[in-house]
């Protein structure tokens, strides 16, 4: 594995190397490949788009479907330009609208949440610490590659401009810390993956579909009592962005249960219709629905289970307070 680390890095960073503008040739000939010869997950990423979009026109579908992954191509070679980009050219490329309301926040004692999504490139949000005047930690929630080789370039790639990346498994335990410490941070969560079976909860009309939802980070904000942001992310042209805070609230433990993430989701939601090339169309976002879910698991005592697994550990329970009687 280390063996192929050292193999690998060398050529990323020799590619990263190169400006930005031989990047883009390379992201050109790279969508003439996934589209045109490829059809990289063509089929997931049209059912996406028709489904998400029965109003519009087949012809209107198209160009969104040629944008996305000519966008796609972009991302790539951008995450790539990421790992040796100066502070300098970074922050002209990606720029951050209402940071004074996060130093504010941070001012008054509050930590801050921000909601963000698959949308634009979410890989040069890490750079938010270069903008950041108040002494608090930076971080984002992260899911760990399986291929560990690809972890650790991209650990090594996201954390260059001072953000610390958090395993999705360590979140509570690590914003507690910080809690506990006094320790003011400003935490990006990405929350419109697909929840496992098990993390089902609550469900949102979202894209004209029956949504299963994460709702971790909406436990978690409200158990620290964390202001909240919605980050809405604009491509000002090709290889410039825009990210406005956009405060959902100072105290999310006043809202309904689930209220915020339905606001995140239909906040995420105008994002997309705005411009909806520049969204993850090639993740298999709905492919958990409500009838299996009803149809396989039932929620006991606030968990989700499988449908008689609760019944058959009682059932257990019982014979073995029987047997112990028996004895």
């Amino acid at each position: 594995m280390k063996i192929l680390y050292y193999l690998i890095y060398p050529i990323w960073y020799l590619l990263s190397l190169l400006p930005l503008s031989i990047h883009y040739f390379f992201s050109d000939v790279l969508f003439l490949l996934l589209y045109h010869v490829l059809h990289y997950r063509h089929k997931i990423v049209h059912k996406n788009l028709v489904s998400s979009f029965p109003e519009k026109s087949a012809d209107e579908i198209r160009i969104i479907e040629h944008g996305y992954y000519h966008y796609f191509c972009d991302y790539f070679v951008e995450s790539i330009k990421l790992m040796t980009i100066s502070q300098k050219e970074l922050k002209k490329r990606m720029t951050f609208k209402g940071m004074e309301l996060i130093e504010e926040t941070i001012q008054c004692g509050q930590s801050c949440a921000l909601y963000l999504g698959h949308y634009c490139n979410w890989e040069w949000i890490t750079s938010i610490p270069l903008w950041l005047k108040s002494e608090a930690v930076c971080g984002q929630i992260y899911h760990p590659l399986e291929n560990k080789i690809f972890d650790q370039l991209f650990l090594k790639i996201r954390q260059r401009m001072g953000a610390y990346c958090i395993p999705m498994n360590d979140t509570l335990r690590v914003i507690l810390h910080y809690h506990k410490e006094n320790q003011p941070i400003v935490i990006g969560y990405i929350s419109d993956q697909v929840p496992h079976w098990r993390n089902i909860h609550h469900w949102c009309d979202f894209l004209h579909h029956d949504t299963p939802v994460l709702t971790g980070t909406e436990r978690i904000v409200r158990k620290v009592n964390h202001a909240v942001f919605y980050v809405d992310i604009h491509r000002l042209r090709r290889g410039y962005y825009e990210a406005e805070f956009k405060l959902m609230t100072r105290e999310p433990r006043t809202l309904p249960e689930y209220e915020l993430t339905t606001r995140y989701f239909q906040m995420l939601e105008e994002t997309i219709r705005r411009d909806p090339e520049f969204w993850l169309w090639s993740h298999n976002r709905w492919k958990r629905g409500r009838a299996e879910f009803n149809e396989k698991f039932e929620i006991v005592n606030g968990k989700v289970v499988p449908k008689g697994e609760e019944a058959y550990r009682l059932h257990k329970l019982e014979e073995r307070k029987k047997k112990r009687k028996q004895e």
